[in-house]
């Protein structure tokens, strides 16, 4: 028996590949499916099973291409209703897999038909618990998103189930299992997760508050609400896309490695009113750059910021991008619902200049020239980090304007001031940057490197922080 866990850290997610005397299960797979199937045929295993915890907001996941592909079923717990075919597993039931088997534990709460998989050896005792996002490290899954599918549930209504399932199916398993969560840190499914991927059982029973013996169903209820913030705008789309199905992740990536020479691509955006996604890095971003177009770089939460910056997953996107990253970006963006990428820039930006074509560019300033110019007098500051970020420690006089929210903040901005705007690396600042120019803000400075650079060149920070 092989358990192998399959980590995303763009996504904070986790799949997980296990194999048992030539057969396999893959559990919450993603969009990309060949690396399962690459597993499978190292071992010499036919993929058995697809299973999935839940209907997933945060990603849109690889079962039916992976299932289409290798002829595996598709098992959802109880209470799921998919528009494909799939396998309904009933509560408690046993899914024999090579040598071992796999019980099916309905856990409502996250969502009404969160399943967890108990993995038991071949003589039947438990090994390991794959708990989707019903049980985090540290943490448990949100109570609040299966109400926007169904408007009879309430929060509390789906936090009094979710404490029931953990006391009643999670918390009289064996203390040695080890337990295998859907996410971790980072993942907008949860609100306080260690960055830890595995613990055992035993162990979360001791240090995770959800766990506690003496905790009441009201005070869980009130701890797993209290300070939810709201889910980024696109969960809800792609929980639709893994309920009623998708295009194969085949056609998305046809579709979108349409290679524009910049005529093209110039007249492309023109004609389609495509959006025009720059993934480069912030900082050469900042030097040059296709006017109106908008900056989320690729190496850092991408997946997430495209979701809550983009609110149509149906938009059409033409790419800019590193020379030979257009079909990671693809895939990447295809992760999240965003299938209608329709083409990528050839030869990248430098062919864009080569050709002559217009660019724009933001302006920077030094964390030392930032410094020079706070010393000397009033400046307007923006600090795009989130409220908690903000409220540990922020310089002086900064209005915070978290890039989660840009449309709503843009509208109390002068066009005719000059800001400053930081974030805590340079990443969110120039995506937030990057969106208000678009849209006319032509006064906005990036200053270089975010606050940790800017404490270092000496910046006055406000008392406290």
């Amino acid at each position: 028996m092989r358990i192998e866990q399959i980590y995303t850290g763009c996504l904070a997610q986790g799949a997980y590949y296990i194999e048992s005397d030539g057969e396999a299960a893959v559990i919450d797979p993603l969009r990309e499916v060949a690396p399962y199937i690459r597993r499978a045929e190292k071992d010499g295993a036919t993929i058995r099973y697809v299973l999935e915890t839940h209907f997933h907001a945060d990603f849109v996941s690889g079962h039916l291409d992976l299932a289409a592909k290798t002829g595996a079923s598709i098992v959802y717990g109880p209470m799921a209703k998919p528009s494909f075919p799939f396998y309904a597993a009933t509560d408690g039931e046993i899914l024999p897999l090579g040598k071992c088997s796999i019980k099916v534990l309905h856990t409502p709460g996250h969502t009404m038909e969160s399943t967890c998989y108990l993995l038991l050896d071949e003589t039947g005792k438990g090994k390991a618990l794959f708990s989707g996002d019903t049980l985090f490290i540290g943490d448990v899954g949100r109570p609040d998103l299966a109400q926007k599918v169904d408007a009879t549930l309430t929060t509390e209504i789906l936090a009094g189930h979710l404490y029931d399932s953990l006391r009643n199916k999670i918390m009289p398993l064996a203390d040695d299992l080890i337990v295998y969560p859907a996410h971790g840190a980072g993942s907008a499914c949860g609100k306080n997760m260690s960055r830890e991927t595995s613990d055992t059982l035993g162990h979360q029973k001791r240090t995770n508050y959800a766990l506690q013996q003496d905790l009441t169903k009201e005070d869980f209820i009130r701890q797993v609400i209290d300070g939810l913030q709201p889910p980024p705008a696109y969960f809800p789309l792609n929980v639709l896309m893994n309920v009623q199905g998708y295009d194969s992740i085949d056609k998305v990536i046809a579709r979108g490695q349409q290679a524009l020479d910049p005529d093209a691509f110039e007249a492309t955006a023109n004609a389609s009113g495509a959006i025009i996604l720059d993934t480069r890095d912030a900082e050469d971003f900042s030097r040059g750059f296709i006017p109106n177009s908008i900056n989320i770089g690729i190496d850092g939460s991408f997946a997430p910021w495209v979701g809550a910056m983009i609110p149509d997953i149906q938009q059409e996107i033409l790419l800019v991008t590193d020379q030979g990253r257009e079909e990671e970006v693809i895939i990447r963006l295809a992760r999240v619902g965003y299938d209608h990428t329709i083409g990528y820039l050839k030869g990248g930006f430098e062919a864009w200049l080569q050709a002559g074509k217009e660019k724009d560019s933001i302006s920077v300033i030094t964390p030392e020239a930032f410094a020079a110019l706070q010393h000397a007098g009033p400046i307007n500051i923006l600090d795009v980090r989130r409220e908690d970020e903000y409220a540990a420690g922020h310089v002086q006089n900064a209005i915070n304007a978290p890039l989660d929210f840009v449309n709503d903040d843009m509208k109390s901005l002068d066009r005719n001031k000059t800001y400053y705007v930081h974030c805590a690396g340079g990443y969110r600042s120039m995506v937030f940057n990057s969106i208000l120019r678009a849209r006319g803000y032509d006064n906005l400075i990036d200053v270089e490197g975010g606050l940790k650079e800017m404490k270092a060149a000496g910046v006055i920070m406000a008392n406290g922080s």
